[in-house]
Formats: C-alpha cells, sequence, structure tokens
C-alpha cells in the first residue's frame, strides 16, 4: 500500500515533532507500517511513546535539533512553539514541514472513502462505534480515532486494505476543513473553543464550510434535533441540491427523519434500548446499548444513519452496538475502592458533556454522586462559567480542582473557586481542592457504600483514581 500515497513518492524519512499525541501517534504507526522510516520527539514520555518504541519507531523527549538533519519531511503538532529548536533547523534546512491536519489530509486524499465525524460533542464515542460496526461488516476499515478502545486492541487507530477510512475531525482551529471527505457526520453545533472561534455564529460558519467541501454525491448525516445543525442545513440547502449531496437525518423526537429512535426505553445500569425502522424494507429492529445515557442513543443513531448510508444490514449493526464496550474515558469503570464503591472516569470537559455525563450516572442505581471536575483551560472556564454552574444539578458532592492550562498560561482571568462560587451560589455542594493527594484523602474519608465517584475532564484527572 505504499505506492497508495502519491504525496509521499521518493519520501522515506518522516520525523514528527510532538510525536506523542493521539492523533500524531496514529498517523506515526500507519506511516511505519507502511514502510516509511519515522522518527519523532516529544515534551513527555507518555504511554503512547511505550507503543511507538515497541513499534521501531525512536521518540526522543524534549526537542534537539540534530535529530531532523537527515529527514526528508517534518511532521508537526499544532501545540508546538514556532522556536522549537527541531522546527527551527527544519526551516533552516528548506525540509518541508507540515501541520499534523495539513499532512492527514494530504493522506486521507488517497481514500476513496474518508468518512469524518464531526460535531462539538460524541465525536469519539461516534468514531467507535462506527469503526466497529464496519469492522463487524467486514469492510476493514482504516480507522484514526481521539482514544484507545478495546476494538482497536486498546489503540487508537486500524490499518485496513480498504478505501475507507474512517476518522475523528475536530472543528479546533478549522481543522476538520484540512480532511477531504466523501461522508460528514454533523452530530451536534455548540459554543466552544473560544479562544479560537469569536462565538457560535462563526462556529456554524466553519460546520458549513466542512459540510460544502463533500464532493458531487457525497453524502451528508446530520442530527435533526440539533438547532443550530438545523440552521446550518437550511443555509446551504440550495448549494447542497447543486452538487447532488445525499442527506440522511437522525432524531429521537422527529418522526420524519431518516432514521428515528422510537420506544426508548432505560434500565438500572443506564443503559437504552431503542427500536429503529429500516426506511427501505419498513422492517423494525431493536437496539441494546450497553454504554449509559441518552447522549450514547445520539451516537449510535448517527452511526446507525451513516451504516445505512453506506447499505451496512441493521442485522449487523444492532449486533455491533449490542457488544460496543465503549472508548477510553467514556464513562470508563476504573475500580471499586469499597464494597459498594465505583470509580468511574469521562473525558468531558464543556457543560453540555458534563450534564451528559451526570444525567447517564444518575441513571444508575446509586446511593450519592461525587464528581470531581478538573476545568480544562483558562479561556473556556472564563467564557463558559455560567453554563458550567448549570452543568452539575445531578451530582451530590462536587469538587473542583485546579484548571489544567493545556496551551494556555495563567494570566489571573478565572480560578477554579470562581467556579465553586458560582455552584454554592446555585444550592450545589461544590469544594475547591487543589492537590489530587489531598482530594483523594477527602473522597476516602466521605464515600459510602453505593455511592459513584466520577471523575472528569480532558487533563490528567483521569489519573487520580490510581491514588484512591
Amino acid at each position: 500500500m505504499k505506492k497508495q500515497f502519491k504525496t509521499l513518492n521518493n519520501i522515506k524519512k518522516i520525523h514528527m515533532i510532538g510525536i506523542g499525541g493521539t492523533s500524531m501517534s496514529g498517523i506515526a504507526l500507519i506511516l511505519k507500517k507502511e514502510g516509511y522510516t519515522v522518527t519523532g520527539s516529544d515534551k513527555f514520555h507518555g504511554d503512547m511513546i511505550d507503543i511507538l518504541e515497541k513499534n521501531g519507531i525512536p521518540v526522543a523527549i524534549g526537542s534537539h535539533a540534530e535529530l531532523v538533519k537527515d529527514a526528508d519531511i517534518v511532521v508537526y503538532t499544532s501545540a508546538i512553539n514556532q522556536h522549537d529548536p527541531e522546527f527551527v533547523r527544519a526551516k533552516s534546512l528548506g525540509i518541508p514541514t507540515y501541520e499534523r491536519a495539513k499532512f492527514l489530509g494530504l493522506l486521507l486524499e488517497c481514500y476513496k472513502t474518508p468518512i469524518c465525524i464531526s460535531g462539538t460533542h460524541g465525536k469519539t464515542t461516534t468514531t467507535s462505534m462506527l469503526a466497529s460496526i464496519f469492522i463487524d461488516a467486514k469492510l476493514d476499515p482504516n480507522v484514526q480515532v481521539g482514544s484507545k478502545f478495546k476494538r482497536l486492541s486498546n489503540l487508537n487507530y486500524r490499518i485496513g486494505n480498504s478505501e475507507y477510512f474512517v476518522l475523528e475531525a475536530c472543528e479546533y482551529v478549522d481543522s476538520f476543513l484540512n480532511f477531504p471527505h466523501q461522508t460528514a457526520v454533523i452530530l451536534n453545533i455548540d459554543e466552544d473553543h473560544l479562544d479560537y472561534f469569536s462565538g457560535i455564529e462563526e462556529i456554524k460558519e466553519s460546520f458549513k464550510k466542512f459540510i460544502l467541501m463533500l464532493p458531487e454525491n457525497g453524502i451528508l448525516v446530520i442530527n435533526k434535533d440539533d438547532s443550530n445543525c438545523n440552521d446550518v442545513l437550511n443555509e446551504i440547502q440550495d448549494k447542497l441540491k447543486e452538487k447532488n449531496i445525499q442527506i440522511y437525518t437522525f432524531s429521537i423526537s422527529d418522526p420524519t427523519a431518516t432514521i428515528y429512535a422510537k420506544n426508548i426505553s432505560c434500565n438500572i445500569k443506564g443503559f437504552y434500548s431503542f427500536e429503529v425502522r429500516n426506511p427501505n424494507t419498513k422492517k423494525t429492529y431493536e437496539f441494546y446499548l450497553t454504554v449509559p445515557g441518552i447522549h450514547n442513543v445520539y451516537d449510535a443513531l448517527a452511526s446507525i444513519t451513516t451504516g445505512f448510508a453506506h447499505n451496512i444490514s441493521f442485522e449487523i449493526m444492532e449486533q455491533s452496538l449490542e457488544e460496543f464496550s465503549g472508548a477510553n474515558r467514556r464513562f470508563e469503570l476504573k475500580k471499586e475502592i469499597k464494597p459498594g464503591v465505583l470509580v468511574y472516569d469521562d473525558y468531558a470537559h464543556h457543560p453540555t458533556e458534563i450534564k451528559a455525563t451526570l444525567s447517564a450516572a444518575r441513571q444508575k442505581e446509586c446511593n450519592r454522586i461525587i464528581a470531581i471536575f478538573q476545568p480544562h483551560t483558562y479561556s473556556r472556564t472564563k467564557e463558559l462559567l455560567d453554563d458550567f454552574s448549570t452543568s452539575f444539578f445531578d451530582a451530590d458532592i462536587v469538587i473542583i480542582a485546579d484548571i489544567y492550562a493545556a496551551r494556555e498560561k495563567d494570566e489571573g482571568i478565572v480560578s477554579s473557586q470562581d467556579l465553586v462560587d458560582k455552584l454554592i451560589e446555585n444550592k450545589v455542594d461544590a469544594i475547591f481542592i487543589k492537590d489530587f493527594e489531598e482530594i483523594a484523602k477527602y473522597i476516602k474519608k466521605i464515600v459510602k457504600k453505593g455511592d459513584i465517584v466520577l471523575t472528569i475532564g480532558a487533563g490528567d484527572i483521569t489519573h487520580l483514581s490510581d491514588l484512591l
């Protein structure tokens, strides 16, 4: 398959700066398996570094200018500083450099059927669900997803031998506009990434551009229950007709949608079941999920609709989704710390996601929900502070950790205590505890049989369970 990457003709060695990232590591492993020599560097040693090195990809910790001297091209993550020694040396030597998203876009051009899953929430779970469906349908897809999951041997990528490429496509910094696609899946459109976008209108404009990148006779799968999705669809309807785009919708409230879920029910574990009718045969199928929350019904419907658009049988999709156990850090059961006290972990970092996660937890049979939230970035915390303050009503006790800075610097614009103060104003039992070890001590002191402990956030809060 190496000849497939026409853009990499005469390329032998590729160096990747920030190789340990979720997407970068997946790209690196794909390139390695296609026969390229791949090297990389990263600021920190994470679990993906171990996987890369086991696959014969040497990784240096820290930035070292000499690493790029014999590279044919350099691929870098957008998170690096433009003064990074490796990046600066590559430029001075005239070595072609590609930002990660642009490079991945070049690779996608080599596939006939890229399927890009986008939306503010639910991308990772939906991409994982859809990948499982395509694998079960024996379509042998290539996959790249934002988290590891069991079906991919606990990795975040899969190398198939087909023209299908199932890809998680994020709107942050307009990244998804680099990805050519034959099928666009829009799960929802919400206000987020306000360190880049000015607000919801600019976000909607970005999604319009993404959809209009579809080729003639392309496929659009979109959420009919989301008002912003409907706004976008209505505004570009004529342009989609001109390109003969096939539009498929999904819904839990509108029976006119292509795929409509009816007779929805939830058991004591928080797992949903629902019925869907095949629009062609009119036969009804029953779907049973083993991941909790109504938001996962939407993710499943998006996957079913996309599968239907690609002629996958409902029987296969029924079985595949019933066996789907979730991606890492998506309401993932971590451990039982005392008899009857379960610890779950979830990647939710936006108010809408937190509400959905806590709602899913509330549907489980439990005593109390103790939520520990680590806000992610100062800009998001500040811009969405009021929304965050109304996201925790399903929790009995809320512990707020220090803000995870990620790519930002603390300029004193907002603090975790500000969020705690807002929560207390809203009659939520909330406390700020900065240090993970202190949080662990506090939890051990207050937990009772039947409690659910839920760590929430996109930062390193996931490691808190190791201390419990």
